[in-house]
């Protein structure tokens, strides 16, 4: 019979982002192990319990989201240890030192079972404390009493000691890219009807971010660097967030609304072929834990340009793997911009093959869960 891990994750499917994405790919590769999912509801129409893949999962709340998150956070715990009694779960893993991570500081404490600790953070690090400035005692818990720290960059890991992680081990484990997806080659009349579907005029250098729409994503500073760019530069903005309203505010003030265009949402399944249809990937990050959208467009065959901060120096080189700009410098933005849009083929080429050697190597979903069996192994010694 597997051994049962009992997961806390502030949210997961249908909301996916990098880390309920990490945690479906990992745990549908550890068939040695059994999961069981803690999550919030925040939608009254999901069922409160289902099975996603290998993982059983329950959600608790009301259906309002930021009550439930705070309701995972401090009552979480009580439907883990009902839980407990019934499968022996022989470890706690929690998604991200978020409501997550107070709800399996909660389990532990009273299950005294190994706790696992995963860093997934892309907000700045005074950010987040900020945010906990109230609870820092209960927040700098989830850290001190983790038997495990998995961090998906050497910036977080480096973190989570600081934050005072001693335990039995510690390892950098990023998450991964599916390769084959973002590699797919497309029939050209396809990415050609797509181009032109974006409302550019044609020969157009097209520049593409899938982001949040939030202040650490640095979206509003692409848009300020368009203007000093020839007009054939223009923007295709993937994402919604807070700032969407103010960002089309700008593009409107710097008469840049034939050359930016917000394209909403879009499934993660359609990122390959947009991306594809693009020229160049641009996020000039505040802060980020990782930064899988940057992997994503390298192995699509982008020129990737990001900026030297959190865990993208882990894979990007500049004028090796992709371009490096400043963050909040509009002028270091236009010039790198700039500079992938004159490019030749041969130097796209050669960055590409660079970085999809990197990618293959260090971000492969297969390599990423059996490190993680690794860590379980460690932490669950019966």
């Amino acid at each position: 019979m597997n051994k049962k891990v009992l997961i806390y994750s502030t949210a997961y499917y249908p909301f996916v982002g990098g880390a309920e994405l990490a945690v479906k790919e990992i745990t549908d590769r550890l068939l040695n192990l059994d999961f069981d999912l803690i999550t919030a509801l925040m939608d009254s129409k999901l069922k409160r319990h289902e099975k996603i893949g290998r993982v059983n999962v329950y959600r608790v709340g009301c259906g309002l989201p930021f009550i439930d998150k705070l309701y995972l956070a401090f009552r979480g715990f009580v439907l883990g240890l009902k839980l407990h009694k019934q499968n022996d779960y022989k470890a706690v893993w929690a998604i991200m030192a978020s409501f997550g991570g107070f709800a399996a500081l909660g389990f532990k404490l009273h299950a005294k079972i190994p706790f696992l600790l995963t860093l997934q953070e892309g907000d700045p690090i005074k950010d987040i404390l900020r945010k906990v400035r109230l609870i820092r005692y209960r927040f700098n818990e989830i850290f001190t009493i983790a038997d495990g720290l998995q961090s998906i960059s050497y910036y977080l890991e480096d973190w989570g000691r600081q934050m005072g992680f001693s335990g039995l081990i510690s390892k950098v484990v990023p998450n991964g890219v599916d390769v084959s997806s973002f590699t797919k080659g497309y029939p050209q009349e396809e990415i050609l009807a797509l181009r032109e579907s974006f409302g550019f005029r044609e020969n157009s250098k097209i520049i593409i971010t899938t982001s949040r729409l939030v202040i650490k994503n640095g979206v509003g500073d692409v848009i300020k660097a368009l203007a000093l760019l020839p007009n054939e530069y223009c923007f295709y903005i993937c994402g919604t967030g807070p700032l969407e309203q103010s960002l089309k505010n700008l593009v409107e003030k710097l008469n840049l609304d034939t050359r930016v265009k917000f394209a909403g949402f879009k499934k993660y399944s359609e990122l390959p072929q947009l991306l594809k249809a693009s020229d160049i990937f641009i996020r000039p990050s505040l802060s980020e834990g990782l930064g899988n959208s940057f992997l994503e467009a390298m192995a699509a065959g982008l020129p990737t340009i990001g900026t030297m901060v959190g865990g993208i120096p882990d894979f990007l080189i500049d004028g090796v793997t992709g371009l490096a700009c400043e963050p909040e410098n509009i002028e270091s933005i236009a010039r790198m911009i700039y500079r992938a849009g004159e490019l030749s083929q041969e130097e796209k080429t050669k960055i590409h093959d660079n970085a999809l050697k990197i990618i293959k190597a260090r971000y492969n979903w297969d390599d990423i869960a059996t490190e993680m069996m690794a860590m379980f192994n460690v932490l669950i010694k019966d």
